[in-house]
This record gives C-alpha cells, structure tokens and sequence, in this order.
C-alpha cells in the first residue's frame, strides 16, 4: 500500500469518540496515527494498520 505522510485513512473499526478517520502524521515499520474526532494519537504496526484501512484519502 501507498501511504504518506498527511493522508486521511478511514479504518473499519470506530475509535470510542465516533470517528473512523485518522491522519498519518508518521510512516515506517510503524505509522503514528492522530484521530480527526479528538485528537488523540496512536503507534500502530504497519501490518494491522494496512489489515485494517478500508480507504485512504490523499492530501490535497
């Protein structure tokens, strides 16, 4: 998969805030996520965030 550094991804499971979409503010062997609902930021592997993307939103 191909994902840089300010894409929006919309994931399958919801965060508890209601929202789905999570900015990439860091890719590698991890991706450092932040939630557009609240803010908050996660690390996740590179293998379950790519298990779990259903669409990813390119920057403008």
């Amino acid at each position: 998969m191909d994902i840089q550094v300010g894409d929006i991804l919309t994931l399958k499971k919801q965060h508890p805030c209601g929202s789905r979409e999570w900015e990439v503010l860091r890719s590698g062997a991890d991706f450092r996520l932040r939630c557009t609902g609240c803010g908050h930021q996660i690390m996740i592997p590179r293998r379950q965030a790519e298990k779990n993307v259903r669409e990813i939103r390119k920057k403008a």
